[in-house]
């Protein structure tokens, strides 16, 4: 970094800002005028269950929100010497789908539902009947139709709904919007219009009649806009709630807020037809560019869109490293017994790193990471599981190897039916997110999950923040350019980045392991059925 620029460039107001609410982690990047990061803050967080529902409550949004803000804050101060008090743009991702449903008040009327939830099979089955267009359990419209088929008390008061994203942006701005990508994840998007399908909604409103609601499906989702356009500004409220020792100035422009698919497709350049990316951390999933429509509905694949609103078919699920950092924390709570305080990055590249060293059947071991339902799966509750024979070669490789592979299992099956079943192509594959931070490892197995070459970039591990600043960027910087030819030109002309191809060996590996895990998927679900 050069800390002159960097420093001049927050002294001039002219940095972005890009912030984004993960499952477990609220993390801020500040960029200068070259994208590249200058200064970032975090807080971490997590979800509970509560009443049977996975949730965020509102003030633990707001505090963490603040706290990330102050870290960066910290940060920018103890670098340059500078109270950071105001950048040339910014933006707030967050985590996709869920529900947060509002009244003319602007009250929150449920606690939030986030995506984790698998409470709404009935209304998504129903909905993709009628609309005849995948309807994930996720998606707002399935949580608000499953509120109507509960006979929930709070539905005739809804006046908004949105995303987590969105919401934050509502209060810091005043305005009810949503960037297509988030938006694609409440309700299918009309490619031609760049909004929400008309004529489904029309379905929807004409299938929910008899109910006598006093709002239309129209009226209570937010206004879809692409990346680019005008979305607000900070409002001095705003300003304060994000920053209450009143040093951040109101009137900052944001751009659409966005989903952290939209913001991992940014952050890795792949928004052009037949480009693809894989985001792996708490949750994983592939998000494919198509050139063409898919030849028939699939539950086990999502419709949505990139930023700009091109057509992506995304793999989705629910459980990626949950487990994974469940047991990597038991082999730290170890090391404290034996009084050795573990460097928690060295442990997991120590662990991971042993897991290339694996016998190629991974000793007859066999691993599941549900943390929580599995809609790909048809799981509706998560159990962790692990299994072996009594004459499997219980070694600590093959332990590791068995849960980075199951981490990547489900998606797997839902790659397949792109790629085998629609003959989806794909020119790139790049991945992100916690589970390639240790250098080749992650890369390597998803290269052998895919039997496709995987590239990862030298800021894979920015993430999803560093996208969202790059949307900030473009929307005051882009000068009438497509996204497209923005990040290619502007952004990743000179990044650095570092592809494997798979290997046969690992591919052969991958697929037996495969089959041991599909034949033995009905252990899974008894453990469900009787652990509780």
């Amino acid at each position: 970094m050069d800390m002159e620029r960097a420093k001049s460039c927050i002294e001039r107001g002219q940095a972005v800002l890009g912030i984004e609410l993960g499952s477990t982690r609220i993390k801020a990047v500040l960029i200068d005028d070259n994208h590249a990061p200058i200064a970032q803050g975090s807080q971490e967080w997590e979800n509970h269950l509560v009443d049977g529902i996975w949730t965020y409550g509102d003030q633990e949004i707001w505090d963490g929100l603040r706290a990330c803000y102050a870290d960066l804050k910290a940060q920018v101060k103890a670098q340059f010497g500078l109270t950071l008090k105001r950048v040339k743009a910014m933006g707030f991702s967050a985590m996709m789908h869920g529900y947060l449903a509002f009244d003319q008040e602007g009250r929150l009327l449920v606690p939030f539902r986030t995506w984790r939830n698998t409470i709404t099979g009935p209304a998504a089955d129903e909905l993709t009947r009628l609309l005849n267009f995948n309807i994930p359990q996720r998606w707002s419209v399935a949580h608000l139709y499953q509120a109507i088929l509960n006979g929930e008390a709070h539905v005739p008061q809804v006046r908004f709904i949105t995303t987590l994203a969105g919401y934050v942006h509502y209060r810091l701005t005043g305005r009810k919007v949503l960037g297509v990508g988030d938006a694609s994840g409440m309700f299918p998007i009309d490619s031609a219009t760049g909004g929400f399908d008309a004529s489904m909604m029309r379905a929807f409103d004409a299938h929910i009649s008899g109910k006598g609601f006093p709002w239309k499906l129209e009226e209570i989702l937010p206004q879809v806009l692409t990346a680019g356009q005008e979305a607000g500004t900070l409002t001095p409220a705003g300003a304060r709630l994000l920053d209450p020792q009143g040093d951040l100035e109101e009137g900052i422009p944001l751009c659409p807020p966005e989903g952290d698919a939209g913001t991992g497709m940014a952050a890795t350049g792949s928004v052009r037809m037949r480009t693809g990316n894989v985001s792996a951390g708490t949750s994983i999933f592939a998000m494919i560019v198509l050139e063409k429509p898919l030849s028939k509905v699939h539950t086990e694949i999502d419709m949505v869109t990139t930023p700009s609103g091109a057509p992506v078919a995304m793999a989705h699920c629910n459980n990626c490293t949950s487990d994974l950092n469940a047991w990597v924390g038991l082999f730290a709570e170890f090391l404290g017994e034996m009084g050795v305080k573990a460097d928690m990055g060295r442990l997991f590249e120590a662990l991971y790193t042993k897991a290339l060293t694996a016998d190629p059947d991974l000793g007859g071991l066999m691993a599941y990471n549900y943390y929580s339902g599995e809609p790909v799966t048809r799981l509706e509750n998560g159990r962790p599981l692990f299994m072996r024979m009594p004459d499997s070669r219980f070694t600590l490789a093959n332990f590791m190897c068995a849960h980075l592979y199951s981490a990547l299992a489900t998606l797997k099956l839902g790659m397949d039916i792109l790629t085998v079943q629609e003959r989806v192509k794909i020119d790139s594959i790049l991945g992100h997110g916690g589970f390639f931070k240790t250098k080749g490892v992650g890369q390597r197995m998803l290269a052998a999950a895919l039997n496709l070459p995987v590239s990862v970039m030298e800021t894979a591990g920015e993430g999803g923040a560093w996208g969202m600043a790059l949307l900030a960027g473009y929307a005051v910087s882009g000068n009438g350019m497509s996204l497209e030819d923005y990040l290619d030109q502007r952004v990743f002309t000179s990044m650095k980045s570092e592809t494997l191809t798979p290997e046969e060996r690992d591919v052969r590996s991958f697929a037996a392991f495969m089959e041991r895990y599909t034949a033995c998927l009905p252990v899974q679900r008894a453990a469900a059925e009787c652990m509780k």
